[in-house]
């Protein structure tokens, strides 16, 4: 039943009469440059730091000190100060209806009363954009653009997250998103994609850096990752903390396992 279900979301990925706005440049494009940088004086390659805070929720940090949150919530900390959150409805924990008022700029990934929502931000040295998928909703049925892709571009890098992801992705999807560096992934396998169909998500985007989230305990993680040492490479890393370097980005596809709630 659920394949079933997921295969209809693919095929109605984007509902037809709905009328569409003029998109954004795909990666990889150039945002801000210039102002001082938050890292060591020694370093002047392009990077951006990213903080696995938990579940579905990272902070990115960007060499001007831009501060982002994905999925921002009322169960996982991020410390302020924020200048922007992204948000998804999918559950409780990917959302909240009263963000603290100090945040900078809140981003929803749906519209209220549904249909498309377009968000093409600039914060100093951050560039968000988002890209809308559909997600299931409690009785089964599909919600037409409920779910959106985020990315974060900065550093000459892009960085996507995925959201509550429920389907794979069409030709439409990816030449929106365009060439993707760092991917952030659900694995769960059950409340967002089955694992299967996320490795050939993975492998459509192509990026360097795969981190996965969203994984309830180590046992989901593990079956995860059996499937994707057939495929990339795999690290873990003890902290939750990945500062990433554009001239450093490994060459073939590497999973990076970050410690989170």
């Amino acid at each position: 039943m659920i394949r079933t279900m997921l295969s209809l979301a693919t095929l109605l990925a984007f509902a037809p009469n709905l009328v569409r706005a003029a998109e954004p440049e795909a990666c990889p494009r150039l945002v801000a440059q210039g102002a001082p940088r938050i890292f060591h004086a020694a370093v002047t390659q392009d990077m951006a730091r990213l903080t696995f805070q938990g579940h579905a929720t990272f902070l990115i940090e960007t060499a001007q000190g831009v501060r982002a949150a994905t999925d921002f919530n009322d169960y996982i900390h991020v410390p302020l100060p924020l200048d922007v959150v992204t948000m998804n409805k999918a559950h409780s924990t990917h959302f909240t209806t009263h963000p603290d008022p100090r945040i900078g700029q809140v981003l929803h990934g749906w519209a209220d009363g549904g249909g498309e929502i377009q968000h093409d931000v600039r914060i100093g040295d951050l560039r968000i954009r988002n890209v809308q998928t559909n997600i299931r909703d409690w009785s089964g049925g599909t919600e037409y653009l409920g779910n959106s892709i985020f990315v974060f571009e900065t550093g000459q890098m892009c960085i996507a997250h995925l959201g509550h992801l429920h389907h794979e992705l069409t030709p439409e999807h990816l030449r929106k998103l365009g060439q993707i560096d760092v991917l952030l992934v659900p694995v769960d396998g059950s409340y967002t994609l089955d694992q299967a169909g996320m490795m050939n998500v993975i492998e459509k985007i192509g990026p360097r850096i795969v981190v996965p989230m969203h994984f309830f305990g180590s046992s989901t993680l593990d079956r995860f990752l059996r499937l994707a040492s057939e495929r990339f490479d795999v690290e873990r890393r003890d902290t939750p903390e990945l500062v990433v370097v554009k001239d450093e980005l490994p060459v073939r596809t590497k999973v990076i396992v970050l410690p989170g709630r």
